[in-house]
C-alpha cells in the first residue's frame, strides 16, 4: 500500500482507476490494489445484509422521486452536510430505538399517563401502546401523542383496569421507512 501526496490543485481523489483504488485512511490518501472477491463466498448474514441494502437503495430512489417526501431529507442533508440520498439509505437501515418507558404515573386507571422516549437517526413517525393481561389478551391500546415540550411520546390510559394485577405494556415505535422496534415490560397496578 502506497501513500499518495496530492498536488494542491487536486484536493482529493477517491475511487478506482484500472486495478488501482484511491481511498482515505486516517486522513491520508492511500493507493492500493483492487480487491479480488472472485473466489469468496458470502455468508448468509452477508447475503441478508446485501438484500436489506438493496431495499434501502430502492427506498431512497422512491423518496427521491416524491418531492413532498424528499423535502424533509433535503433540509436535514443541508444541516448535516450529507447527501439526502445517504440520509434516506441510513434511515432505512437503522430501526428506531426505545430509550425509556416511564410508567411512574400510570396505575391502571383512565387518564393516567405512560411516557415514552425514543430516538432515530432521522425521525420517529408513530408510537403505539398495547396493554395486555398476563395471558396476552389486549385490555386496551392506541397511539401515543408527541409532546414537543418534553420531547417524549405520551399515552393516556383509556380504561380502569383491575387493580392489584400485573399487566404487560408493549410499545411499538415506527420510523419513516416503516422500520419498527418493539419492547415490553411488566407493571404491577
Amino acid at each position: 500500500m502506497a501513500k499518495v501526496k496530492l498536488n494542491p490543485i487536486v484536493e482529493s481523489v477517491r475511487g478506482g482507476v484500472g486495478d488501482l483504488v484511491f481511498r482515505k485512511l486516517n486522513g491520508d490518501t492511500v493507493l492500493s490494489g483492487k480487491p479480488d472477491f472472485t473466489n469468496v463466498e458470502a455468508t448468509p448474514e452477508q447475503e441478508a445484509h446485501r438484500a436489506r441494502f438493496k431495499q434501502a437503495v430502492a427506498y431512497g430512489r422512491m423518496v427521491l422521486a416524491d418531492s413532498d417526501a424528499r423535502e424533509d431529507y433535503d433540509e436535514a442533508a443541508q444541516v448535516k452536510g450529507k447527501s439526502a440520498f445517504a440520509l434516506m439509505v441510513a434511515d432505512f437501515m437503522h430501526a428506531p430505538s426505545i430509550d425509556e418507558v416511564d410508567v411512574s404515573e400510570y396505575g391502571g386507571l383512565a387518564n393516567q399517563f405512560i411516557y415514552i422516549r425514543t430516538s432515530d437517526d432521522f425521525t420517529v413517525e408513530e408510537v403505539s401502546v398495547r396493554i395486555l393481561d398476563n395471558g396476552g389478551t389486549e385490555l386496551e391500546g392506541g397511539e401515543a401523542d408527541f409532546d414537543s415540550a418534553t420531547n417524549r411520546w405520551v399515552y393516556e390510559g383509556q380504561t380502569n383496569l383491575t387493580l392489584g394485577t400485573t399487566i404487560q405494556i408493549e410499545v411499538t415505535v415506527t420510523d419513516r421507512p416503516g422500520s419498527t422496534t418493539v419492547t415490553g415490560q411488566s407493571h404491577n397496578i
